[in-house]
């Protein structure tokens, strides 16, 4: 049997932190095939998601899957994100966190080509935070430290 990863349980202790502190926790994903966001915010392969209880309905943070619903320019979407996609979780307001390696990720087994039960990828929604829907260039950007 191996070992299961402190990565999901650091990053549900860093929401949890986050949260109680007052801050807005946010994940840094690595879009691949088997994470489902809306696409027209994916910069560089990547996608910065707000987590916190304000912008999330139905937050689901397991050992392999992030799932939840957040609006986008007032469509209700629905995220799913393998954990071994996240590379990073922090606090918007301070920039603490911590960063992780990002290895493949597989397949959600509920998830088969053809099922009709799978999310689909969004089209167009605006980022949060952005009305234009443009990249994020804030300088304030936290820069994290790859935790093995």
């Amino acid at each position: 049997m191996s070992e299961t990863s402190t990565k999901p349980y650091l990053i549900r202790a860093l929401h949890e932190w986050c949260t109680d502190n007052g801050y807005t926790p946010h994940i840094v994903v690595t879009v691949d095939a088997n994470t489902i966001v809306p696409r027209a915010h994916i910069h560089d392969g990547q996608i910065t998601l707000n987590i916190g209880t304000l912008a999330t309905n139905r937050l689901s943070m397991g050992n392999e899957f992030i799932e939840f619903q957040a609006r986008f320019s007032g469509v209700t979407e629905q995220i799913f994100v393998p954990v071994s996609a996240v590379s990073a979780i922090y606090a918007r307001e301070t920039g603490a966190g911590m960063g992780f390696e990002v290895e493949p990720s597989q397949p959600h087994a509920a998830a088969e080509p053809g099922d009709s039960g799978k999310p689909q990828p969004a089209a167009t929604p605006a980022a949060e935070g952005k009305p234009d829907g443009g990249p994020d260039d804030d300088p304030k950007r936290p820069r994290l430290t790859i935790v093995k």
